[in-house]
């Protein structure tokens, strides 16, 4: 029996090796070649920081780099005001609402529906409403989705807290908005900040809803969208550099508001 769960355990174990390297050594060998001096992928110079000052010196990525950061920082901030209130009001009013399943369901519509119909559905919403097309637009495509994204992390944090609190509050002759204030927001609010963290990573990942929804011109042009212009005429190392900068924002964003995340511990 033991030999036979060994085995078992060196399958499986293989089995993982072989899907993080599938998974992960592509990244690491992009990582690898940004700091490539020859600049060439199949030829190793040495290592060097030059594709990191060239792009420091690309003023085009970096007025991307800073539509991508206005973008993200104003879709964030409108998706954790509106997704917490949205997981408040869903939380503190669904006890024997049988309807539960159905609004679980329409929250859920913004995060599994495709992309490319997302963007198309905005697109044609804004064309109805004679909307320019912009960085606002942009702004309002990515706070619709994120706000799904945020309300669903928050409404995690709210299912481990203690309402009793609030009644408390409100008995000793606190308002609502000072039982919000100090009670409930100080409580909640480690689960909005990993909303708002996971929010500002898909902000600056995303690509096609504002491909679809920005204006013509650099002024509406994000960092993915300057990434694809570049890749059209060839990988370089200078993109490669690009794209190790964002997947570290990226990554650490996700692994902060995982941290975040957790389930607060009850004490008995």
């Amino acid at each position: 029996m033991s030999q036979s769960r060994s085995v078992g355990g060196t399958v499986l174990g293989t089995h993982l090796g072989l899907v993080y390297a599938f998974l992960y050594v592509p990244i690491l060998v992009l990582i690898l070649l940004s700091f490539n001096k020859s600049g060439l992928p199949t030829a190793w110079g040495g290592v060097s920081l030059k594709w990191y000052v060239a792009l420091a010196r690309n003023s085009a990525i970096l007025s991307a780099a800073l539509n991508t950061l206005i973008v993200a920082l104003s879709a964030t901030f409108i998706a954790c005001v509106l997704g917490t209130f949205l997981a408040l009001g869903i939380e503190l009013r669904r006890k024997g609402n049988d309807k539960g399943q159905v609004v679980d369901t329409l929250l859920m519509a913004p995060m599994i529906i495709p992309d490319i119909v997302l963007a198309i559905a905005l697109l044609s919403f804004f064309n109805l409403l004679k909307v320019g097309l912009g960085l606002h637009s942009i702004i309002i495509s990515h706070a619709v989705f994120n706000i799904a994204f945020v309300c669903a992390v928050v409404r995690t944090r709210l299912k481990h807290f203690d309402y009793s609190i609030l009644e408390a509050s409100i008995d000793l002759g606190a308002s609502w908005f000072t039982t919000f204030r100090r009670v409930l927001l100080p409580a909640i609010f480690p689960g909005v900040l990993a909303g708002g963290l996971l929010s500002f990573t898909l902000s600056v990942d995303e690509f096609i809803i504002a491909f679809f929804n920005s204006g013509s011109g650099q002024a509406s042009t994000t960092l993915p969208m300057q990434i694809y212009a570049m890749i059209r005429f060839g990988v370089t190392p200078e993109i490669n550099a690009l794209a190790t900068l964002v997947m570290l924002v990226s990554i650490t964003a996700l692994l902060a508001s995982q941290r975040l995340n957790k389930a607060p511990r009850t004490h008995e």
